[in-house]
């Protein structure tokens, strides 16, 4: 019988790429008046999937979507990076946009409030952003 020992992802340390992503997605969910951003770091989080979450929130489908199309944008223009994945642009509801070490949640207010996605991050940190 042979036993395979799982690895937890290795965690990346805190790079200034990684830090300007971060921002720059902040700063472009903010200009669109995203609601409600926070940032979650992962990285002490055992099982993340990823280093940081931002969590926002819009009040209509359309403002979903502008925020989103508007990280996608600045994300590029600023660091020439595109999403890995993204999700979501179909309905507008909860927008998912993955820069692998980096998470965008963009949610329709009452998806938000339904998912409790930050509860299910509860001991990660917490950085608000207005």
């Amino acid at each position: 019988m042979s036993t395979k020992t799982l690895k937890a992802k290795p965690k990346a340390k805190k790079t200034p790429k990684l830090s300007l992503l971060r921002d720059v997605i902040v700063e472009a969910v903010l200009d669109k008046k995203a609601e409600e951003t926070v940032s979650l770091d992962l990285r002490k989080t055992d099982d993340a999937v990823a280093d940081f979450f931002i969590i926002c929130h819009a009040t209509s489908r359309v403002q979903v979507k502008a925020i989103a199309e508007n990280v996608i944008e600045k994300t590029r223009l600023a660091l020439n990076e595109k999403p890995l994945h993204s999700e979501g642009f179909g309905n507008s509801e909860w927008v998912v946009l993955d820069y692998f070490d980096v998470v965008v949640h963009i949610f329709l207010k009452e998806k938000r409030e339904f998912y409790q996605l930050e509860d299910l991050w509860h001991d990660a940190k917490r950085t608000e952003h207005v």
